[in-house]
Formats: structure tokens, sequence, C-alpha cells
């Protein structure tokens, strides 16, 4: 296995648009201190001719930390990735796993996959201009490009262009006929072939992503490969991530409660209020802290009903917390 950086990816949270930004990820930092992190795709365009600010900046808390990028230009991906460890980030990742039509019409995401040798060069550019990790995420097929022997000589030529990660999506992604949430649920998960992939290629990590709910799942799914990424349930169900540091990381600090990570947000939140962000901006994020929980559905509904008010203050997080008592 790779081991030319110092990530630890066993365990990660995947890069979700409209999702992953900064105020989700420092709440979920809070639950977990060694889970990597992962930005929403942001596409060369916005770096190199948008507001790089916007997107990029972070709280130092956030680490480990890797960017997301989308774009198929090596040039514009090779500035980008600069820019992004000039920012601090502790990886960079090319997103060649989306299959919404916007990015299709931009030449990116999934419809990458149709063009490894592009891929490559995009790789390889990149690396020459960072001394950070390149890494890929993708599907395991796309359409009818959908053979084992296609998985594989996707990853072998990124290997040589000096990959030595990839995120796979144990599902094909079908670009014309689904939307990006059917491709997200329709193509049936493999991920026995992620699992060949690992074999075949012992000396590449290799992460798996798709369908992961539990941590039982995520430590089964470790007999075979380096890593997991978990996606959508580390959104709606946030303290999943709770027991991540003491079962994959042999961390020995306690596990706290929700009510603990609320208290530890309030400097933020307050932080955040204070320098013109609007409390909805966070307080949606929080919405899923106690999921399945008792009275958990009040606390979202008080949430979802009163941090989008103008003028909403911390004093809704607390009200919030008190719709969790009796």
């Amino acid at each position: 296995m790779n081991t030319d950086d110092k990530i630890d990816r066993k365990v990660s949270v995947a890069p979700m648009m409209e999702w992953t930004d900064r105020h989700d990820r420092y709440f979920l930092r809070q639950i977990s201190r060694h889970t990597l992190l992962y930005t929403e795709m942001v596409t060369t365009g916005a770096i190199l001719h948008g507001d790089a600010e916007r997107f990029l900046r972070f709280h130092p808390e956030e680490h480990p930390l890797a960017a997301q990028l989308g774009g198929s230009d090596p040039i514009a991906l090779a500035e980008s990735a600069r820019i992004c460890s000039e920012y601090g980030y502790d990886e960079i990742n090319l997103n060649v796993g989306c299959p919404s039509d916007r990015v299709q019409s931009g030449k990116i995401g999934a419809c990458l996959m149709a063009e490894p040798r592009l891929v490559a060069e995009c790789v390889k550019a990149m690396k020459e201009s960072v001394s950070l990790p390149v890494t890929l995420k993708h599907r395991i097929g796309i359409d009818d490009l959908d053979s084992y022997q296609f998985l594989t000589d996707f990853v072998g030529i990124n290997a040589e262009a000096g990959c030595n990660t990839f995120i796979v999506h144990a599902r094909k992604a079908i670009l014309s006929g689904l939307s990006p949430k059917q491709n997200r649920e329709i193509p049936p998960l493999d991920y026995p072939r992620v699992y060949q992939l690992k074999k075949d290629f012992p000396h590449l990590e290799i992460i798996i992503n798709g369908g992961i709910t539990t941590l039982e799942q995520a430590k089964s799914h470790l007999s075979n490969v380096d890593g997991v990424m978990i996606g959508r349930e580390a959104y709606h169900n946030p303290f999943i991530l709770a027991d991540v540091d003491h079962l994959f990381y042999q961390s020995e600090s306690s596990k706290q409660t929700r009510y603990e990570v609320v208290e530890k947000l309030r400097p933020y939140i307050e932080q955040e209020l204070a320098s013109g962000t609007r409390l909805q901006h966070i307080s949606r994020h929080l919405l899923g802290l106690f999921h399945g929980q008792p009275r958990g559905k009040r606390w979202r509904r008080y949430l979802s009903e009163n941090a989008y008010k103008s003028g909403a203050g911390i004093e809704v997080i607390d009200a919030a917390l008190e719709q969790l008592k009796e």
C-alpha cells in the first residue's frame, strides 16, 4: 500500500455538493478528530476566475482536510492545485465520479473515465505542481464501459502517472437517463469488484465508497480495502462519527455527548454570526445531530422553522435544545 504521504484515510467523509461546506466540516470535526474531511467539489473556473476565498477558506481545526477539484484541463488543474496547496490543504482530489449533466457539459466528473489518458495528464500536471498527495475519486465504470478490464486499465494508467490513492464508488455511473440522485441508488453496488482491485493492485491505496451506513459495515470493508468513505449517512446522521476515533484510530479520549458537541460549537457560531454569517447557513448542517433520539424531530423542526429568520442568533440553538426536554 502507498505510504508516500502521512494522511490516514481509514475513514473519511465524502465530498458532497451543497453539504460539505466549511460550516459542516467544522461541525463534523467536533465529533471526530481523525476522520478525513473533503470540501465540496470546486471547479477550476471557480478558483481561477471566481471567488477562490469563498470556496477555499477553512478553519484550521478542519484538518486533516482534502480539496476536491473539478476540471479536465491539466494546466488549469495544476494552477488550482497550487492555490489549494497555498491555502494549506492536505490532499488534492480530482472528481472523476460525478454523473450530473451540468458537470458533464463542462467535461468534469464521471464522463472523464472514458478518457483515462487525459485524466493521467491531469494527475501528472497536478503532481508536478504540488508536493501534496493527488488522489482520484471515480466509479467502477460508466455506461457500457463497465468491464473489470476497463476499470483496471483506468487505474493502471493513472497509477503510472503518479496517483497512489483511488477512492472508488462501487457503482457504475449511467450518464444519460438517470439523475445524480438516481445514480447514487439505482446502479447496483459491486463491492467485490473493488476488493478485487485491491488484490490486483496491492501497492496502491484503495478506498471504498457507496452505500456505507454503519461502522460495522465500515469495519467489514476494511478487511478487504485500505479505507472507507462514508457519504450521505454522515450528513443525515452525523453522530455516526462519534465512535470512529475510538474504533479505527485507537483514540483514548472519551466519547462525548451530542449536547457537548453543541456546546463546543457555541464559540464558532457566535464568531460567525458576529462576522455576518446567517445562522441558517450553520444550523442546516446540525439538523441530523439528534437523529433517532427521543424528541429529535422537535430539534430538527425548531431549527428548520426559526434559524432562517432575520436576526436569528444563538438563542435559537438554545431554544432548540429545550425542545429535547420532557
